[in-house]
């Protein structure tokens, strides 16, 4: 495809593993531009990644003074990738979780859609090396996601993902308050009920090799309440005539299972 393509990969104390990403994501898509926002990592990531920045015109790095969270982050680079005129923007972690190799799966999807969401639970898709706890929170997550919103994603969690320039512009970024994995659910879910083409394909997540995980409690306790919350108020709004209630997904996901 013609199209100028962006990879934000967010970034805190990632020393151990934004080199080789960067590596591996020009190995499987040349062409591809890498912004590295990183959050002020004491461990030296951010220098790592001028360092790398310095000596290939392909990588460029957005400096942040302090870890303030997943969905600022991304924002941050969604901002900076249109300033820039890119056509295509993709997120993607710095662990390795995300595999690169298969981001040309995602791009060649974006032929018939808005936005391409790597999933781990269509056919073909699958989690390896993780804990049976995480990978059933996880399920559960996504399950309870689903039902709540009334998703027609499996995935809706997964944060390996590529959309259209025209997407990020329609969505309003600025009323999205939601940090860690949650921002992948709120922002999903605008992208549905403003009438995008959403679809899954399959990937293969696998457990990070270097460093440690950026899960926590808070970030599942926020993600529960938030999806909660809006499902209440979805549900009401079915109930009270009158009420103006928010748009609801409709038939614009074509999940490949």
């Amino acid at each position: 495809m013609g199209d100028r393509v962006l990879v934000i990969i967010p970034t805190y104390n990632e020393a151990e593993n934004v080199e080789r990403i960067l590596g591996r994501l020009h190995a499987s898509v040349p062409e591809a531009h890498a912004l590295v926002v990183d959050d002020g990592s004491p461990d030296g990531t951010g220098a790592l990644a001028d360092a790398v920045a310095a000596r290939d015109p392909r990588v460029h790095v957005l400096h942040r003074t302090a870890k303030a969270g997943l969905g600022k982050a991304y924002v941050a680079g969604f901002r900076w990738a249109r300033e820039r005129g890119y056509d295509v923007l993709v997120e993607m972690d710095a662990d390795g979780s995300h595999p690169p190799e298969q981001l040309p799966d995602l791009l060649a999807a974006l032929g018939d859609a808005d936005l391409v969401l790597g999933s781990r639970y269509v056919d073909g898709g699958r989690v390896e090396d993780w804990p049976a706890h995480r990978l059933l929170l996880s399920r559960a997550g996504n399950s309870y996601t689903r039902w709540a919103l009334r998703l027609p994603l499996r995935d809706a969690t997964g944060g390996f993902r590529a959309a259209r320039a025209e997407l990020i512009d329609r969505l309003p970024f600025d009323e999205v308050a939601s940090e860690g994995y949650c921002f992948q659910v709120d922002w999903a879910w605008r992208a549905l009920r403003a009438g995008a083409r959403v679809v899954e394909v399959p990937i293969t997540f696998t457990e990070r090799e270097y460093g440690r995980s950026k899960m926590s409690g808070s970030i599942v306790r926020e993600a529960w309440a938030r999806v909660t919350v809006w499902g209440v108020q979805d549900r009401l709004a079915d109930l009270l005539p009158g009420r103006v209630r928010p748009p609801v997904p409709g038939s614009g996901s074509d999940s490949r299972r």
